[in-house]
């Protein structure tokens, strides 16, 4: 990939932060792998949002196709 070990690293910490992923070190390194229970979190507060979302935008598709 054409992006730098730091550029790497800040986007490690940031998913590591918002929990959804797991951090393993190893000797010199560090392993990383997905947190289920932080993507299964983010999956609720999706699926929670979603149906809000949609009625929204259809809300507004239907105000910009009534007549002025």
């Amino acid at each position: 990939l054409d992006i730098s070990q730091p550029a790497v690293s800040q986007h490690l910490r940031v998913l590591r932060e918002a929990r959804l992923v797991v951090a393993e070190a190893r000797g010199t390194r560090v392993f990383y792998r997905v947190d289920l229970d932080g993507v299964a979190a983010l999956r609720g507060y999706l699926d929670r949002l979603w149906p809000q979302a949609l009625a929204a935008s259809k809300d507004a598709v239907e105000e910009e196709e009534e007549p002025s």
